[in-house]
């Protein structure tokens, strides 16, 4: 007998929609959201991390922590995000933010400053997105719908903590 622990697996029915425009809307939303998934998990397992990394840090060693990161992970996602679209781009904002209960621009201003984020969400209304408003549940049913499908949760894991204590990044 051969046993093997699986993941967790949802099932759910076909869904129903109102409107020919509805379904199409779902499909590309849910295609786009499962290009976009990698980025969303890694971006929250990063936060999660430097969250933890930074957590007693004073703030201008946190900024330069933040900054050295910032250096390393452009060279690895520049490209790639850059090609996104602007759905898919929203769809990735709207994982992130739903996953970390806090709007976009928070998060920025967080990181960053206050400066840098006021710059991105000045940018990003050039583009009809509001980085301030953050994901608010009910707003696109349809975004929702695909949302409630995807598991992007991290938590530390508890050997990550064990192996950071008393290397200068608590």
């Amino acid at each position: 007998i051969i046993m093997a622990s699986l993941d967790d697996v949802s099932i759910s029915s076909m869904r129903m929609f109102d409107s020919p425009d509805d379904l199409k809307t779902y499909r590309r939303y849910r295609r786009y959201a499962y290009q976009v998934y990698p980025y969303a998990t890694e971006a929250i397992k990063i936060f999660r991390e430097v969250e933890y990394a930074t957590n007693d840090l004073k703030n201008r060693k946190r900024r330069r922590y933040i900054r050295q990161l910032q250096k390393d992970l452009k060279d690895e996602f520049e490209d790639p995000l850059k090609k996104l679209t602007k759905t898919q781009g929203m769809i990735l904002f709207k994982m992130i933010e739903k996953e970390l209960d806090t709007s976009m621009f928070d998060l920025l201003k967080d990181l960053k400053g206050g400066l840098s984020a006021s710059y991105w969400g000045t940018l990003g209304r050039l583009y009809g997105h509001h980085l301030k408003d953050g994901y608010v549940r009910g707003e696109d049913e349809i975004l929702d719908l695909v949302l409630d499908d995807l598991d992007i949760s991290y938590e530390l894991p508890e050997n990550y903590r064990q192996s950071n204590k008393g290397n200068g990044h608590e």
